[in-house]
């Protein structure tokens, strides 16, 4: 049994409910190579995220941070350890078959905004379900209305700005109804009112019953969490 934000899912808070988590990783291991330099980014971390929790990372290298979110999307492979999603494992699959779960179950929000350059922010949104997974796509209207960029249906992505760009690549994410979305400091070179504006947005989708995870390596990120957890030298803990 294990304990999650039943307020959030509409249970009582002293209520115990016994749900397996969205996301789990054990024991991993990555070390980066630049010519004769290794570097030990991750040191056998652990960590689960269950539906309904929102949870932070916060550290002081922005890359260990990075490698965290690509190995838990399955995007790269760890050198030990193993990842799960929806109680499938997911590392150690072929390319192939961490794609297909990951379109299935993961939404990703990277720093850099995750918007195609020559596409409308609606084309963006609404190309994301078919590329990935081949569903309908959403109604893009309802999704950029409830990030507050439904103005910004036809502008291309050179023309928002940070905190438009940033919120775009939520839509983007949020568009496949992902039951675990990562985020990649979500929040990098927004104002305090535009991050929290996106914060916002990402306690709903937990809300919803959805498993999030942040990165960030500014220590604010971590306000609204309902667990913080801090990778230093390659190492998670509280």
């Amino acid at each position: 049994m294990v304990a999650v934000n039943t307020r959030r899912m509409g249970v009582a808070a002293s209520t115990w409910v016994s749900v397996e988590p969205a996301l789990q990783a054990r024991g991993l291991t990555r070390t980066l190579r630049s010519g004769d330099t290794e570097t030990s980014v991750l040191q056998d971390v652990s960590i689960a995220v269950h539906p309904g929790e929102l949870v932070v990372v916060t550290g002081s290298s922005p890359s260990a941070l990075s490698t965290l979110l690509s190995c838990l999307a399955g995007s790269e492979q760890p050198d030990a350890g193993t990842v799960w999603v929806g109680g499938i494992r997911l590392s150690g699959q072929s390319e192939q078959v961490r794609a297909r779960l990951r379109a299935r179950w993961i939404g990703v929000v990277p720093t850099s905004g995750h918007l195609f350059g020559h596409l409308t922010v609606a084309q963006n949104v609404q190309l994301a379900p078919i590329m990935i997974a081949g569903r309908r796509p959403p109604d893009t209207m309802d999704v950029l209305t409830r990030l507050g960029i439904a103005h910004r249906l036809y502008a291309y992505p050179a023309q928002l700005s940070p905190g438009e760009r940033a919120r775009a690549g939520l839509a983007v994410a949020l568009a496949n109804d992902p039951a675990v979305l990562l985020a990649d400091d979500p929040t990098h070179e927004l104002d305090e009112a535009t991050e929290g504006a996106l914060f916002d947005e990402l306690l709903e989708h937990a809300r919803q019953g959805k498993a999030v995870l942040v990165a960030g390596d500014r220590a604010s990120v971590a306000a609204p969490a309902d667990r913080a957890l801090v990778l230093d030298n390659g190492r998670l803990s509280e």
